[in-house]
């Protein structure tokens, strides 16, 4: 019988806040549960009790209001949660105002900041004093156009701390990305840096704002933040168009008045990747994701006061919007803006040596680009800090956790996490007071019915089918932007399963009631009949020396479908018809003859989006010669042409 690949000590799991959580559950409610998995069926069981405790224990600042806390529990869509609540976002991430580092950044190698708890909240007093000068609200919306830098923090904070909504962009994105997005959702205060650092140079913005401001006549005001250059001319942007400093000059730091707001009041504006069309406007509400955030934050990833938190991510993804939660837990904020292998890829790991980092996340590609360059962060650098590290993205293969309790560090809780910006969270993390198995997403979140369902919504277990959730859960969306009757929003999710929610995964719920991904079930190949998960072959594949990474699509063909291997080789190799019969042979010895592609190509690039992950639909719209209605949505868009017209994919 194989053992896990991690097992936390005695003393780890006497120390989790979630062996804390599950005596309090005894102390304060009576509730007797030894173990995770008996609490996690206690907090499906008794949905409402459960984030009723999770509000207790984790401090909520606000009103929970009267029972019940659940109403219309059994519809979904339709559930209600804390009907009677008030509470304000903002205010429950400002909770701890003294001189611990509130947030700690680095600019690559340019740039070098830190605020306390008091100067982070002064600074956002100033933020929403100036911002409620220039006529922000409650509902109004508030969009960043920034770097994962601290005036991104300060300028959400003091947005939703007048009850506005905050949706935010990366500066990589081009014009027409942006519009696509914001363009929809009529901001009245663009908050945008003048430029930003990546792999050692300085990108300018000013060409690019001033055509966005053309394209959204809605913004009042465009605020200015300062980054590669003190102070930026304005020559072009317009009126409307005002400094950061001189927005805030008028204002002094005051007590911050904040707007204590119903529990499903909209806090934040996500994005769907966009790739297939113009993105769906995600809005949710401030309750569930902070309730949710603060459960997966302390309970699945054991951050506590004092803590220091770190996640590869720009404002663009939505683990942006996870790591900043973490100041409810009182914890530090390190901030990361630019290349992670910029000047060298031991870059973040210095950044988590210097600053005493315990919580690090990262994405599975940044894991095995590390892989791939031979680097071992477990020889050049100490890491004692450092307890937990998660992963994200795409799925983390077994040879991705082979390699980071090899090459990074043996002692920690590796928790590879998938959920989405669907949910703005996650529906399967990690537990710090259980074991880590090879290739495994440790457990299913608390408060969420997560199952796997075959074809005909019969429950599956050690075989692949959907993600489904099949019980209303707090971070589900509001609802959609521009979406009156909720028709998008039924389609996007219910219609699958009617009443359950269809979240679009292809997995595996294992013997150890962790769970398997294994990619997109929009990506799922079919050749003769047969579903194949595309994170089955980039594991074989990418186990190659010759292989930097892969893409897989399902090519229609002869009335049946393909399989069609794209892959990248590293610099200065040609793929001949050795090497593709060394990966044809790999795959089927470890996967199955179905999975061996009928074509293997080599292309120098592959297309992703701009939060790292590959995009197999857009590269399988391009070979059967369909439209990508939104390429902005790609960080190299470029990247498509490869695929397109090739010859060898019409014999």
């Amino acid at each position: 019988m194989s053992l896990p690949l991690w097992q936390p000590s005695a003393e780890r799991i006497a120390a989790a806040n979630m062996t804390r959580f599950i005596a309090w559950l005894g102390d304060t409610r009576g509730v007797r549960v030894a173990g995770y998995p008996a609490l996690w069926s206690w907090s499906i069981a008794e949905r409402a009790r459960f984030w009723d405790a999770v509000w207790d224990f984790c401090g909520v600042v606000g009103d929970k209001g009267a029972p019940p806390f659940l109403v219309d529990g059994d519809r979904m869509p339709g559930a209600r949660w804390f009907p009677g609540a008030r509470l304000n976002f903002a205010e429950n991430l400002l909770r701890r105002r003294d001189g611990t580092d509130a947030v700690v950044f680095r600019g690559e190698d340019e740039v070098e900041r830190r605020l306390s708890f008091a100067e982070l909240h002064d600074a956002v007093s100033r933020a929403a004093q100036a911002l409620a000068a220039a006529g922000v609200g409650p509902g109004d919306r508030v969009a960043g156009y920034l770097p994962n830098m601290p005036e991104t923090v300060i300028a959400m904070l003091a947005a939703v701390s007048l009850g506005a909504v905050w949706s935010s962009s990366s500066p990589d994105f081009g014009v027409q990305g942006v519009l696509d997005r914001f363009g929809q959702i009529a901001p009245k205060v663009l908050v945008a840096a003048e430029g930003y650092f990546y792999n050692g140079r300085a990108f300018d913005q000013a060409d690019k704002l001033a055509h966005i401001m053309a394209g959204l006549p809605s913004v009042a005001r465009l605020v200015v933040v300062p980054y590669t250059r003190e102070r930026a001319p304005l020559d072009g942007l317009g009126e409307r168009a005002v400094h950061w400093a001189d927005f805030l000059a008028p204002f002094a730091p005051r007590p911050i008045a904040f707007a204590r707001l119903p529990f499903d009041h909209p806090l934040y504006i996500m994005y769907s990747s966009g790739t297939t069309g113009v993105p769906k406007c995600i809005v949710h509400g401030a309750g569930g994701t902070l309730l949710q955030h603060l459960k997966e934050l302390r309970l699945h990833s054991d951050v506590r006061r004092d803590d220091r938190v770190f996640y590869f991510t720009t404002c663009g993804w939505m683990m942006w919007n996870w790591l900043v939660s973490a100041l409810a837990c009182e914890a530090t904020l390190l901030l990361y803006d630019g290349s992670p292998f910029h000047p060298d890829g031991n870059v973040l790991w210095d950044f988590a040596d210097a600053e005493r980092m315990t919580l690090f996340g990262t994405s599975a590609k940044y894991l095995d680009a590390l892989a791939k360059a031979g680097l071992a962060p477990k020889e050049t650098h100490d890491l004692a800090s450092v307890r937990t590290i998660t992963s994200t993205g795409s799925p983390l293969s077994p040879e991705g956790f082979d390699y980071v309790y090899r090459a990074i560090k043996d002692d920690v809780c590796l928790s590879s996490i998938s959920g989405g910006t669907d949910i703005v969270s996650c529906f399967a993390l990690g537990n710090p007071i259980g074991p880590v198995w090879r290739g495994e997403l440790q457990v299913r979140g608390l408060g969420l019915k997560v199952e796997v369902f075959d074809d005909e919504g019969r429950p599956l277990r050690g075989e692949k089918g959907e993600l489904v959730c099949t019980a209303a859960f707090p971070c589900m969306p509001i609802h959609f932007w521009n979406d009156p009757d909720g028709a998008k929003y039924r389609a996007a999710y219910f219609e699958r399963f009617p009443g359950i929610w269809c979240h679009g995964d292809y997995v595996e719920l294992t013997e150890h009631d962790g769970l398997i991904i294994y990619g997109r079930s929009d990506a799922v190949l079919n050749p003769g009949g047969v579903r194949i998960g595309t994170a089955e072959i980039y594991r074989q594949v990418e186990q190659l020396p010759e292989v930097v990474e892969s893409l897989v699509i399902g090519q229609d063909w002869d009335n049946d479908v393909r399989v069609v291997l794209f892959v990248r080789l590293r610099d200065g190799l040609a793929l001949d018809e050795a090497l593709a019969d060394r990966i044809r042979r790999r795959i089927r010895a470890e996967c199955t003859p179905r999975h061996v592609p009928a074509k293997i190509l080599q292309v120098t690039d592959i297309p992703r989006t701009k939060s790292g992950k590959i995009v197999e639909l857009a590269v399988r719209n391009v070979v059967h010669g369909r439209p990508v209605r939104n390429v902005e949505a790609l960080a190299n868009p470029e990247a498509l042409e490869q695929f397109r017209g090739r010859p060898e994919l019409a014999a």
